[in-house]
C-alpha cells in the first residue's frame, strides 16, 4: 500500500472543494483533492456566479478567465422574463438580475455572471492544476478516515487501482448532500427534506432564440393554463434547459415525451434534440455541527436549501475560502489555536440567514391562474395585468440580492466588538459599513485598481489621507 503525506485532504471537487484547494494552494499549503468521478456533463446545476464569488475569483486571478468562458458574452442581458408561454404574452420582467451587467459599480469590483456550474468548475480546476502544491485526482474513492491530536489518516482508492493511505493535518468534507465525511463526524442534517421536486431537461434547438418575441433573457418563467415551468438558453450551440412544473419523484420522460412537453409548454414546434435529463429535490437542511476536531464540512455537506435566490453554490465557495485561509494561517503558526474553530462560529449564522432568505423566496408561489390568461380578449388582458403586477410585487427580492450577498456580518470571538447598533439589514439593498465584522467597503483607487486588489493575501492596514501618522505607525507596529 502506497502512502501520501500532505497537509490537507479535500473530499470533493465541486466549487466548495475547489475553492478550499485554491485558497490553501495559493498560500503554499500541500493539498490532495479527490473526486469519485469526472466532473462536467450537460446538467448546468447552478447558473448564477454572484458578485461575492466573482470577487474571490478576482483575488485568485481567474475572474477574467471566467468572463472569457461566458457562453453568450458577459454583456448578454441577465433578464428574468415572466410570460404566459414562450410564444405567448409577456407578464413581467426583471432586468439585470443578480447584478450581472458588466458595468463598473462603486459597491463591488466584479459583477455577477450567468454561467453553468460546469464552466465555473472548469475555470477553477485550471487554477487548481496550476498550483504546485495541489494534487487533484478524479475517479478516486474515499474509503475511510481516522483522526487524533496529530492529524488525519485516510484511505482512498483509485478506480481499478490499489488502496492508498493519506496522512494529513485536516480533512475537508466538500462531498455534497450525501457526505461521507458528515457521517464520520456523526453530524445530522436538521430541517425539512423533500420540499419539492424538479425535472431538468437539456436540449438543443436551433432557431428557438429567434422563434419568440421576448428578446434575450437568462430565464423565461412560463405561467399559463398548463401551469408553471421555466426555460432558458444555457450554452453555446443552441443548448437550452427546460424545467416542467409539477415534477414528482421518479419522473422519467422518453425523448419523444420530453419533445412533446417542450413544444406544448412553449407553443413553439421545432425539432428538439434531447441531450440529457435529471431530477433533483429541494430541501431546507442544516448540519447540527460542521466539524469534529480535524474533520470539517463545507458546501452542500453542511447546508442545503432551495435555489431561489441563487445562493447555494456561491455559499459553498465562500465556505471554502473561509476555511482555507484559516487552516493555512494555523499551519503557518500565525493563526492561534482557536482560529479554525471560528469557521463554524462565523459561517453558521450566515448560512441560517441565507436559508431564511431562500425559503422566503421559495414560499412566494404563483397561484393557479384561469385558463383565459392566454386569451386575446379583454378578460385575458385583465388576468395578465393582475398576474403580472403580482409577480412584480413579490418576486423582485429573488433577483435583487446584494444586501444578502454583501451585507451580512460575522459575530465572532476574533472580531473586535464595537459600541452602538449595527446597521439595519436589507436583503436587497447593500449599505457599506466599516464596522468590524462586515465586508470592507469597496472603492476604486486613482490608478484604476480596486481597493481589494491592494489588500494582498494577509492583513492590510487602511489609513485615511488625514490619519495621524503616529497612530498609523503604532497600528502597523502592533500588526
Amino acid at each position: 500500500m502506497t502512502t501520501i503525506d500532505t497537509d490537507v485532504r479535500v473530499a470533493g471537487a465541486g466549487p466548495a472543494g475547489l475553492a478550499a484547494a485554491i485558497e490553501l494552494g495559493s498560500r503554499g499549503v500541500r493539498v490532495l483533492v479527490i473526486e469519485r468521478k469526472e466532473r462536467g456533463g450537460t446538467a448546468p446545476r447552478p447558473k448564477t456566479t454572484n458578485v461575492r464569488t466573482r470577487t474571490h475569483l478576482r483575488r485568485w486571478g481567474i475572474a477574467d478567465r471566467l468572463a472569457e468562458e461566458a457562453p453568450f458574452g458577459v454583456d448578454y442581458p441577465n433578464n428574468m422574463v415572466f410570460v404566459t408561454r414562450l410564444a405567448g404574452h409577456e407578464l413581467s420582467r426583471f432586468a439585470n438580475a443578480f447584478n450581472a451587467a458588466p458595468e463598473r459599480s462603486a459597491l463591488y469590483p466584479e459583477h455577477g455572471q450567468w454561467v453553468p456550474q460546469y464552466t465555473l468548475e472548469k475555470v477553477m480546476g485550471e487554477k487548481v492544476r496550476s498550483l504546485p502544491s495541489v494534487d487533484l485526482r478524479f475517479n478516486t474513492l474515499f474509503v475511510a478516515a481516522m483522526q487524533d491530536d496529530r492529524g488525519v489518516v485516510a484511505t482512498i482508492v483509485a478506480m481499478g487501482g490499489d488502496e492508498t493511505t493519506v496522512t494529513a493535518r485536516y480533512l475537508i468534507g466538500a462531498d455534497g448532500a450525501r457526505s461521507a465525511v458528515r457521517e464520520l463526524i456523526g453530524a445530522k442534517l436538521e430541517g425539512r427534506a423533500g420540499l419539492s421536486h424538479a425535472y431538468n431537461i437539456i436540449f438543443r434547438a436551433p432557431g428557438l432564440a429567434e422563434a419568440h418575441p421576448h428578446g434575450p433573457a437568462a430565464i423565461y418563467w412560463q405561467i399559463g393554463k398548463d401551469g408553471f415551468s421555466a426555460i432558458g438558453p444555457m450554452d453555446r450551440d443552441d443548448t437550452w434547459f427546460f424545467m416542467p412544473g409539477g415534477a414528482k419523484p421518479g419522473d422519467r420522460l422518453s425523448d419523444a415525451e420530453a419533445q412533446a412537453v417542450i413544444a406544448d409548454c412553449t407553443g413553439i414546434d421545432l425539432p428538439y434534440d434531447i441531450l440529457s435529463a435529471d431530477s433533483w429535490t429541494a430541501s431546507e437542511l442544516l448540519a447540527d455541527r460542521y466539524a469534529d476536531r480535524r474533520f470539517i464540512l463545507v458546501g452542500d455537506a453542511a447546508h442545503l436549501h432551495p435555489p431561489a435566490g441563487g445562493y447555494g453554490m456561491n455559499m459553498g465557495v465562500g465556505d471554502g475560502a473561509d476555511i482555507g485561509w484559516k487552516i493555512a494561517a494555523t499551519l503557518a503558526g500565525s493563526g492561534g489555536p482557536g482560529l479554525v474553530g471560528t469557521y463554524e462560529t462565523e459561517r453558521r449564522p450566515t448560512h441560517c440567514a441565507v436559508i431564511d432568505e431562500a425559503m422566503a423566496n421559495y414560499a412566494i408561489y404563483v397561484a393557479p391562474v384561469p385558463p383565459a390568461i392566454e386569451d386575446a380578449t379583454d378578460e385575458g388582458a385583465a388576468i395578465r395585468a393582475t398576474v403580472g403586477a403580482g409577480v412584480q410585487a413579490t418576486k423582485g427580492r429573488e433577483f435583487d440580492t446584494l444586501g444578502a450577498i454583501l451585507g451580512l456580518d460575522y459575530a465572532s470571538p476574533i472580531v473586535a466588538a464595537e459600541p452602538g447598533e449595527p446597521p439595519p439589514h436589507d436583503s436587497q439593498v447593500y449599505t457599506p459599513t466599516a464596522r468590524a465584522g462586515y465586508l470592507a467597503p469597496h472603492a476604486w483607487l486613482a490608478d484604476g485598481r480596486s481597493l481589494y486588489d491592494a489588500f494582498g493575501d494577509g492583513f492590510a492596514l487602511i489609513a485615511a489621507d488625514d490619519a495621524d501618522p503616529a497612530q498609523v505607525a503604532a497600528a502597523a507596529a502592533q500588526a
